[in-house]
């Protein structure tokens, strides 16, 4: 993230370099996208969710998303670009999260509402938006105090300063929150799934090409995030604790087994690793 402008320079001045940075519209996206969740969030409370305004938000949301995650990736070309790196290929493109965010964005833009989809984009937003305002917000505004030096300190040893406590209380929010914040946007990813299942069941709307790309979605994802992972792991372990118990009928347990296989069938024959880097080496035995 670029710094923010020298605090030595007058406030309006400051602003102005603020605001023409691709930074800033960064942030403007993600703030946009917040909004337009909170007020999605009173008309559904409202059951009026396909009002006109509800479904303005709802696609606003959206075109916000998209214009973030479309942000950084342009700034990931144009700095491979500037530094002479070499282009990943297609695989390596659509390997990287901002570009899987990005394709989800628009196909979410396009598809009809599933509200459950906002709220992955709008948790990263609420970080994306405290990390912006703690490192350029807070500073323009209120730019860090210089320390007097102590005496006999030497004349050109760099001057420290001390951020303003708004900045330091962001700071400690994000790494509290951040980590648990992350396990529920993947119970959400993960639910979400389950929720176009059930519109496949019911043979809604377009929703067997959805279930195709969002299973494709979180199959990446789970190859890249840890906390998919682990929320696929407390999900099976619970639902072996349901079917292991007394009085649960045979075929219920069979059935489990049957999609736990089918599960890891799927796992294995998608792991794009083997068919780009081959099989991988057998690790060393201890």
């Amino acid at each position: 993230m670029a710094p923010p402008p020298p605090s030595d320079l007058p406030l309006g001045e400051r602003l102005t370099r603020l605001v023409k940075t691709l930074q800033f519209a960064w942030f403007i996206g993600h703030a946009t996208l917040i909004l337009c969740i909170t007020r999605y969030s009173f008309s559904w409370l409202r059951m009026n969710y396909y009002g006109r305004l509800p479904q303005f938000c709802y696609r606003l949301s959206f075109i916000a998303a998209a214009a973030t995650y479309g942000i950084v990736v342009y700034k990931t070309w144009r700095a491979r670009q500037k530094t002479g790196a070499k282009q990943p290929g297609a695989i390596g493109y659509l390997a990287d999260e901002n570009i899987q965010y990005l394709i989800m964005a628009l196909v979410w833009l396009f598809m009809p509402q599933y509200p459950l989809a906002m709220l992955p984009y709008g948790i990263y937003s609420i970080f994306h938006v405290a990390t912006y305002t703690r490192a350029n917000l807070v500073p323009t505004f209120l730019p860090p105090q210089k320390v007097t030096p102590p005496a006999g300190a030497s004349p050109s040893a760099k001057p420290q300063v001390v951020p303003h406590p708004l900045s330091d209380a962001i700071g400690a929010f994000v790494k509290k929150y951040y980590d648990a914040s992350m396990s529920i946007v993947a119970g959400l990813e993960i639910a979400l799934w389950v929720r176009i299942l059930f519109s496949v069941i019911l043979f809604q709307r377009r929703s067997w090409i959805l279930i195709a790309i969002y299973t494709v979605f979180l199959r990446a994802r789970f190859a890249q995030s840890p906390h998919i992972r682990n929320s696929f792991s407390l999900f099976e372990a619970r639902i072996d604790n349901l079917v292991g118990a007394q009085g649960t009928p045979p075929a219920a347990r069979q059935a489990w087994d049957t999609i736990k296989g089918g599960a890891r069938q799927f796992h294995t024959a998608t792991d794009v690793n083997k068919y780009v880097n081959g099989a991988a080496a057998p690790k060393k035995a201890n």
